[in-house]
Formats: structure tokens, sequence, C-alpha cells
């Protein structure tokens, strides 16, 4: 997020905060901070990462839009000046020198304005995408589903970070399918069955995730 100052934070985490520790919400707070500001923070801690994840996703999108509005609002200026260059060329009068270089000013902005706004609904209806590239994504539903199969969120995350970097991807249509396919396929360890107690946080944080997820759902709906 290079030469931004601000950022947006997204208040539908609010439920997800509240269920952590405020030491929890405090590395929380520093680790976004520190992400946004480029610092390219790692933690070892999983139930941070988690926690951090969709924030990041979200962060990722809003970027990629930002840069799209921005390049669009260039386009639109240039073409904007250039239609007012050639009229005012043309114009044998004040009065039409002066229509031409302001009507094609509020037409484009208008413009703008309502693309933005189509953004701003796709953006919402994107809200439960845990992770996206090219044509592919995964769902925060489909991602939970991964970890209940008792893959661990480091062998997902490097199994998704593959796929986005292999160079045939376009032939899947699902990423969700190539990434368990790929889990099984090259052996990643199962941890189902091994006997390990999680953390009272830990559980509390994934239950309220999955709840998090189904409320999305019916509102989106």
């Amino acid at each position: 997020m290079k030469n931004k100052k601000a950022f947006i934070l997204y208040t539908d985490i609010k439920p997800t905060v509240n269920k952590l520790t405020d030491e929890y919400a405090g590395k929380l707070f520093k680790h976004l901070l520190a992400y946004v500001t480029d610092e390219d923070p790692v933690t070892d801690d999983i139930l941070l990462d988690i926690a951090f994840e969709p924030i990041k996703q979200q962060l990722k999108r809003d970027l990629d839009k930002w840069e799209e509005i921005k390049v669009k609002r260039s386009e639109a200026g240039k073409k904007s000046a250039e239609i007012r260059r050639k009229k005012s060329t043309k114009s044998t009068s004040v009065k039409s020198v002066e229509h031409s270089s302001t009507n094609p000013t509020v037409n484009v902005n208008g413009n703008v304005i309502n693309k933005e706004k189509d953004i701003l609904r796709i953006s919402k209806k994107k809200e439960n995408i845990y992770r996206e590239f090219a044509h592919l994504s995964i769902t925060e539903e489909q991602y939970m589903k991964l970890l209940e199969g008792g893959y661990s969120k480091k062998s997902i995350d490097d199994i998704l970070d593959r796929i986005e970097n292999y160079k045939t991807n376009k032939k899947y249509k699902s990423l969700y399918l190539t990434a368990k396919n790929w889990l099984s396929r090259e052996g990643v360890p199962n941890t189902s069955n091994k006997t390990q107690t999680s953390s009272k946080a830990d559980n509390d944080l994934l239950a309220h995730v999955k709840k998090e997820m189904a409320n999305r759902k019916n509102t989106y709906n």
C-alpha cells in the first residue's frame, strides 16, 4: 500500500475482535498497521494469522479497486481535455467555448461516479471471498471446509500460492476443488486424526468465523 496515507477498515470485523483478548486485539492492530505501512509482518501465531487473513484480503481487493479508479479518472480527464480542446478550436463564439468546456466534464464525472457505485456493489458481494486471483477464487466457507478436513492453515495457504504461480492454472475452474486435490495428491499431512488439544480461544474464534460467514450469506441472499 505504498504512498497511501489512509485505508478502509470495515466494521464487520468487530464481532471477531470482540472474541479476542485485549492482548490479541492489540497484537492484531499492530500487525495491521505494520502491513499497511509495507513492513511485511510475519507471525507464527496461528490465531493472529487467522484473524488477520480476511482483513488482509479485503485490503488487497480495496487497493486493486483504487488503482482501477485512478486509471479510469486519469483517462476520463484526458478525454475531457481533448474534447474541450477540439471544441474550443472549432468554436466561433465565447458562448460556444464555455459550453464545450463544461458539459463534457459533467458527463465524464457522472460516468466515473456510476462506475464507482458499481465497484462498491461488487465489493459487497465479494466480502466473503477468502482468496482470489486471475479467474479463480475460494470463499471463506470453502476455506473453512479445508481447515475442518484436517489441513493446517499454512499447508492450505502454501498450496494456494503454488496454484497462483502455476503457469497453466487457467485450465482450472474451481480453486477449492483444485486445492483439495493438490493437498490430497501431494500427501500434505492431515491432522484430523491426531490427538491435539486446541486452546479455548482457537475454538471460540473458529466457531465465531463460521457464524459470521453464515450471517453474511443470509445477508447477501
